[in-house]
């Protein structure tokens, strides 16, 4: 079993060695060096060929009634590092600017705990690439990684949270995330000579108007208690002053805290630009990607029972938290399987995503015996 000190030089390590969405190759074979060191008795371990950078680990339990899933991500971002710390990033330009350092080497310390103590139930370990682009989350679901043994009767997964005291536990029924959706609108008129706009469709003119009548989705479509955004954040459209633009193109997200939120707002985005391209008589385009970036909505059930241990376990902090409008991939396996994700604290001046990110070390330990303590009581239970 990983000691605390090794734990967090593990951590280090692969903060060193950060690598993008589906070419974490360096870090795959780290975490599979690591893996293979732990006793191996009831261990299994198989790289899925379809998702080649991705590891799956299964416990075989003792007397097992279900499967549990634990599900790290294991990708970086597009992100040059600012820290100053002596084990910061090797490669130019990524870093683990989202904490997945630290979310790998709390799994690695719950899987290496299960290894030297055989569980009751079977446990089931997804180290998975592409979290912050390519939803690798979705990939490995319609590829056909999670069946036969291989397939979680229930799934947890954790994302460190700077706002919070290292090593303190972070959940709350209901939506832990918001779910995201790209969008892409393309408006198609035709350019002209600014002094004649009878003889144009100015595209312009038609993206303000759109962009004004969006707006009003949000603040007279939906519940004013519901939560739901859209940011259209970058609009690129003509060549020079003096020239009417025959294309606009407008680029946002919206967010929303359930799927079905998020599918509405889709549906009246749609008869915006529906609206918007008769009365204008030009084509309006509208493109939406939500990948696998569904809202992150926890099991009832699960949530409250791993709740329940949280607040009453003596060496926990539990703190109940409040819905985020960030984004988490493990929102589309928790529409295909029951689970919670829940924060760990980790106690940063800096936010996610920020070139200074500093995790606090302390937090990881704490991590691991809270997560070994709540699967230990889950597999009490019938």
């Amino acid at each position: 079993m990983l000691t605390e000190e090794q734990l967090i030089q593990v951590r280090r390590h692969l903060h060193e060695i950060p690598e993008l969405a589906l070419h974490e190759t360096q870090t795959h074979d780290y975490l599979l060096k690591v893996i293979k060191g732990f006793n191996q008795t009831n261990l299994e371990i198989r790289v899925p060929e379809e998702l080649p950078t991705a590891i799956l680990v299964l416990v075989h339990g003792s007397a097992p009634q279900r499967t549990i899933g634990y599900r790290t991500d294991i990708d970086a971002l597009p992100v040059t590092e600012q820290t100053g710390l002596p084990f910061a990033s090797h490669h130019p330009g990524v870093m683990h600017a989202c904490g997945h350092d630290i979310h790998m080497t709390v799994a690695l310390g719950v899987l290496s705990y299960f290894s030297d103590h055989q569980p009751k139930d079977n446990l089931l370990f997804f180290f998975q690439p592409a979290e912050e682009s390519d939803y690798g989350g979705k990939r490995a679901y319609e590829a056909g990684v999670f069946t036969g043994k291989w397939r979680p009767d229930e799934f947890y997964g954790l994302h460190d949270n700077p706002d919070l005291p290292a090593g303190a536990i972070g959940c709350r029924m209901g939506t832990l995330f918001a779910g995201t959706t790209e969008v892409n609108i393309d408006i198609n008129g035709k350019g002209g000579h600014a002094a004649y706009p009878q003889d144009a469709n100015d595209t312009v003119v038609a993206a303000a108007s759109l962009i004004m009548q969006v707006q009003t989705i949000i603040s007279r479509n939906i519940d004013p208690i519901a939560s739901g955004v859209i940011t259209l954040g970058k609009v690129r459209g003509g060549t020079i002053r003096n020239v009417i633009a025959g294309h606009t193109r407008i680029e946002g997200t919206i967010r929303g805290l359930t799927q079905k939120m998020i599918e509405y707002i889709d549906h009246r985005l749609q008869a915006v630009c529906d609206g918007v391209a008769a009365s204008f008589g030009l084509e309006v385009k509208l493109g939406l990607n939500q990948g696998g970036y569904w809202p992150v909505e926890n099991n009832p059930a699960l949530t409250r029972r791993f709740i329940d241990y949280m607040q009453q376990a003596p060496d926990v902090n539990f703190i109940e938290t409040a819905p985020a409008m960030t984004g988490e991939d493990f929102g589309y396996l928790l529409a295909q399987f029951p689970g919670t994700m829940f924060w760990l604290g980790v106690e940063d001046d800096s936010q996610l995503h920020s070139a200074t990110l500093t995790p606090n070390e302390d937090a990881i330990q704490k991590g691991v015996d809270a997560i070994t303590g709540f699967l230990n009581y889950r597999m009490q239970e019938n």
